[in-house]
């Protein structure tokens, strides 16, 4: 495991949406070529603090700090321009826009003079992007579209790549391959926070896994340690 530091470094995060917290004090690692799963159910916290992260809801405490870089409250296309992409859940992919549009719109900010190299990149990951280049996007299934998402968010280059639910409303025969993906990006040196209701195969596929409940960490470790305890699995996993 990689030991030197954090390329994700999140440390005493709050924040949330209105006058109450969210976030209650969260802190938060991820190394160069991790994988690091974030769990928790359903209000723990996780898309908060995807959105804090990367700037598009203000922290109200703490700190985030990428590559050494304070990216505290800066606005998301600093983020952005720094390497941090989010694939952010639901997909917010552009229906009437053609695949090829949507994957463009990912390099806007970021690598834009390596677009079309990115685009053949892209499409040699996702064969079936290029079958369908001329579609427009909302006519395609959910799994394309998902396909499409991080493609999109793979256009920009990304040092770390946030995906936010990824797996939300596949196939069972498509969450394989959607997992099955993220290894491979991971094996070319992608480093990805994973943030799923997906836990099993979360962990199987993670070097490091954070639990979050109410705002708060409840866990950081490997995901041996995790499994280790019934009382951590049962009380946060529901397993």
């Amino acid at each position: 495991m990689n030991s030197g530091p954090a390329l994700l470094d999140v440390q005493g995060l709050r924040g949330g949406y209105g006058r109450a917290d969210v976030l209650r004090g969260v802190d938060l690692q991820v190394k160069r070529g991790e994988i690091v799963a974030l769990l928790g159910s359903n209000g723990a916290g996780k898309t908060t603090l995807n959105s804090i992260v990367c700037g598009l809801v203000p922290a109200s405490g703490g700190q985030v700090r990428f590559d050494g870089t304070d990216l505290t409250n800066r606005h998301y296309r600093d983020v952005v321009k720094a390497g941090l992409i989010q694939v952010p859940e639901g997909r917010r992919i552009f229906p009437n826009l053609s695949v090829r549009e949507n994957l463009e719109l990912g390099a806007f900010a970021r690598a834009r003079e390596r677009r079309a190299a990115n685009l053949e990149r892209v499409f040699a990951t996702f064969p079936r992007l290029a079958e369908r280049v001329g579609q427009k996007a909302g006519t395609m299934s959910g799994g394309e579209q998902q396909m499409l998402a991080i493609g999109r968010g793979l256009m920009a280059e990304p040092r770390l790549l946030i995906l936010d639910e990824p797996s939300l409303g596949l196939s069972p025969l498509l969450v394989e391959e959607l997992f099955a993906l993220i290894q491979r990006l991971h094996a070319d040196g992608l480093s990805v926070l994973l943030v799923e209701q997906n836990v099993a195969q979360s962990l199987a596929i993670a070097q490091r896994a954070v639990v979050l409940e109410n705002g708060l960490q409840r866990f950081a470790g490997t995901p041996q340690e995790l499994l280790a305890s019934s009382e951590l699995k049962r009380a946060y996993l529901g397993l």
